[in-house]
C-alpha cells in the first residue's frame, strides 16, 4: 500500500486525490491550511460585494467523501525531508511514499512587505473580505464628509497591477461606482470616483496579444478607469501612491503587481527559480528526488523556448491528473508519461457584457467573452447548488443593476501574511520593459 501525501487542496492538490480516489493499492492523505477549496477566478467577486465567500468556497472533506482512501487534515505544514520521506506538520510527522507539493503562491511586495498593510492583495478570502471593507468604508467616509479635498481621496482608488486580477479589480470597482451605488448615496455622485490603474510594462494584460489589451482598456475608459502604463511605483503609504515624481492621494490602494511561491521550497533545499517555483522536470517530479511532484503555481517547468507555463486554473488542474496518472503508473510498473499542457486559452472580465478571450488565433472580446468567461467559470465551479447560486446572483445583478452584500463590518479587518523581513535589495530583480523609456523624475502615463 503506498502513501501519497499531498500539501494543498487547490486545484492541483483535489485532482491528485480525485485521480487517485478509490484507486487499490493507494492511500492520500490531503493536508491544507484551510478545510475548503477555494475558487480563487472569483474571488475578486467576493472583494466586490457581487458574491458571498460561501457561493465560490466548498469543503474539502465533501469533496472528496467518497473516495474511501483519501483522508482530509487541516493542518501546516513546516517542514520536508525528503531522505528519509517524512513531512513535518503542526499536528505529528507523516511518511509518504510519495510527495506532492501544490501551496500556491503568495504576494510579492519587492522587498517592501510593509506595503501590505497599505495595500492588501487578493488569494484569500480573509483578504477578500479586507479589501471589501476598505472600499465600502471609503464610500460611508465619503458621504459623511463636508472637506472636498478628503471626499476626493476617499472616492479615489489605485490598483498596482494591470493583469487579469487587476483589471477584474478596476472594472469592477468602475462599474459598481456607475451603476449600483449611485442609487444609494445621497452626498456624493459615486460616478465621480476615480480610478488608477498603475503598471510597469508597456501595456496592460502583457500575456493577452496587443489587441485585445487595447480593447481591455478602452473597455476600462469607458469606466472611467485611468490606465498608467510605463510607471513603477516607488511608496506606497496610508494616503496614497508615489509613482516616480507624481503623487496620487488615494484612500485605498490594492496590490496585484506580483506573486511569488511559497517559501517551504527553499527550506526543503530544493533548486527553484527566482520567484521561489520549484524546478521539475517533464514528468513534474523533482531531479533527484522522483517521489516528490510540484504542480501548480509553485512548479516551474521550462518550455523548449525557455518560458514556463503560466498561473493558471488550466495548468494546475492538468498538472494534478498527470500527476495522479504518473502515480498509478508507477505503482503499475509502468513508465510515466512527460507531462502535456492543453491549452485551453485565458480569460478576463472587465464588466458587464466586457471581457476578452483568446485561444490560439481566435479572439473575441465584447458579449461574446463575456458569455464564454460566464459559462467556462460556472462550469468550473464546485457542487450543482453553488452553479445555481451564483447563476441567480448573477442574473439578479445583471437584470436589476443591483449587488450583493455590502455589508461592512470591521471585525472583517485582516491581514493573512505575517510581517516578514525586507529581502535584500541584491535579490529582487524587476523585469525591464525596452519600450519604456524614463528620464530622471519621469514617468509615462498612456491610456
Amino acid at each position: 500500500m503506498k502513501h501519497v501525501v499531498v500539501v494543498g487542496g487547490g486545484f492541483t492538490g483535489l485532482n491528485v486525490a480525485k485521480a487517485l480516489g478509490n484507486k487499490k493499492g493507494v492511500t492520500v492523505t490531503l493536508i491544507d491550511k484551510n478545510n475548503f477549496h477555494l475558487f480563487q477566478p472569483l474571488l475578486y467577486q467576493v472583494a466586490m460585494a457581487a458574491l458571498n465567500a460561501g457561493e465560490i468556497a466548498y469543503p474539502l472533506r465533501m469533496m472528496l467523501s467518497r473516495y474511501r482512501n483519501v483522508s482530509v487534515f487541516k493542518g501546516i505544514v513546516q517542514n520536508v525531508d525528503p531522505e528519509t520521506r517524512t513531512v513535518y506538520t503542526d499536528f505529528g510527522e507523516l511518511q509518504y511514499d510519495y510527495l506532492v507539493m501544490a501551496c500556491g503562491t503568495k504576494h510579492h511586495y519587492f522587498g517592501h512587505n510593509e506595503w501590505e498593510e497599505f495595500a492588501p492583495g487578493l488569494k484569500t478570502i480573509g483578504q477578500a473580505a479586507e479589501i471589501r471593507r476598505r472600499v465600502m468604508e471609503a464610500y460611508e467616509n465619503a458621504e459623511r464628509t463636508k472637506d472636498a479635498a478628503e471626499k476626493r481621496k476617499l472616492l479615489t482608488f489605485v490598483i498596482v497591477g494591470g493583469g487579469p486580477t487587476g483589471v477584474e479589480l478596476a472594472g469592477s470597482i468602475g462599474e459598481m461606482s456607475r451603476y449600483y451605488l449611485s442609487k444609494y448615496y445621497k452626498n456624493i455622485d459615486p460616478k465621480l470616483t476615480r480610478i488608477f490603474i498603475v503598471h510597469a510594462a508597456p501595456r496592460i494584460l502583457q500575456t493577452f496579444s496587443p489587441e485585445l489589451s487595447s480593447k481591455a482598456t478602452r473597455a476600462l475608459e469607458k469606466l472611467g478607469v485611468q490606465v498608467w502604463t510605463c510607471s513603477v511605483v516607488n511608496r506606497i503609504d496610508a494616503d496614497g501612491v508615489q509613482v516616480g515624481n507624481e503623487r496620487i492621494e488615494a484612500g485605498t490602494v490594492l496590490w496585484a503587481a506580483g506573486v511569488r511561491a511559497t517559501s517551504i521550497g527553499k527550506t526543503i533545499g530544493f533548486e527553484t527559480d527566482k520567484s521561489g517555483r520549484i524546478i521539475i522536470g517533464e514528468d513534474l517530479s523533482v531531479p533527484g528526488y522522483p517521489d516528490v511532484f510540484v504542480g501548480g503555481d509553485q512548479a516551474h517547468f521550462e518550455l523548449p523556448d525557455g518560458s514556463i507555463y503560466p498561473g493558471l486554473a488550466s495548468v494546475a488542474l492538468q498538472e494534478g491528473l498527470a500527476i495522479g496518472n504518473n502515480i498509478l503508473l508507477d505503482a503499475q510498473g509502468k513508465q510515466r508519461k512527460p507531462f502535456r499542457y492543453r491549452d485551453k486559452g485565458q480569460m478576463a472580465t472587465i464588466g458587464k457584457n466586457a471581457a476578452i478571450a483568446e485561444r490560439g488565433n481566435v479572439r473575441l472580446s465584447g458579449i461574446p467573452a463575456w458569455i464564454i468567461w460566464l459559462g467556462v467559470h460556472v462550469y468550473y465551479l464546485s457542487g450543482v447548488k453553488h452553479r445555481i447560486f451564483v447563476l441567480l446572483q448573477w442574473g439578479w445583478s445583471y437584470f436589476t443593476f443591483g449587488h450583493g452584500a455590502r455589508i461592512v463590518n470591521k471585525e472583517w479587518r485582516f491581514y493573512s501574511n505575517p510581517p516578514e523581513p525586507a529581502e535584500p535589495a541584491e535579490k529582487i530583480e524587476l523585469v525591464s520593459f525596452p519600450e519604456c523609456v524614463f528620464t530622471p523624475g519621469e514617468q509615462s502615463k498612456n491610456g
